[in-house]
């Protein structure tokens, strides 16, 4: 996932979801538990790279800018964690009746976590 985050060009790479989806060959990971712990350990890599990317970011932006921009990408990461949140939750609740509605879910989270990590990482080559 790393080499994936470093070499891609856009915010959607083919890439997202290579791990959980070798993760769902092994064995249990073709359960729909399964599927869903496989989906969130590669969201648990994503986040962490969302996180080391958005500090960087900050940083660049407090020497670009200040605080007041800096602040405003904080305030921009807090909205996108509601939209996240809410946006992933909406899949669960449309899927409420079936068990597939944890790996959709799980699916949404690391796919949006993995986006956002890549916005954060381009943001430093938007000026």
């Amino acid at each position: 996932m790393r080499a994936c985050f470093a070499g891609a060009d856009s915010v959607a790479p083919a890439c997202v979801g290579a791990a959980a989806n070798a993760c769902q060959s092994g064995p249990g990971g073709s359960t729909t538990l399964g599927a869903t712990d496989c989906l969130l350990a590669e969201t648990g890599v994503w986040d962490e790279l969302l996180n080391t990317t958005y500090k960087g970011a900050r940083a660049r932006l407090l020497q670009q800018g200040g605080t007041a921009l800096a602040d405003q990408l904080l305030d921009a990461q807090r909205a996108w964690i509601a939209f996240r949140d809410a946006d992933c939750g909406l899949i669960y609740t449309i899927w409420v009746d079936g068990s597939i509605r944890t790996v959709l879910a799980a699916d949404c989270q690391m796919r949006k976590t993995a986006q956002r990590a890549l916005e954060l990482r381009d943001m430093g080559n938007m000026q």
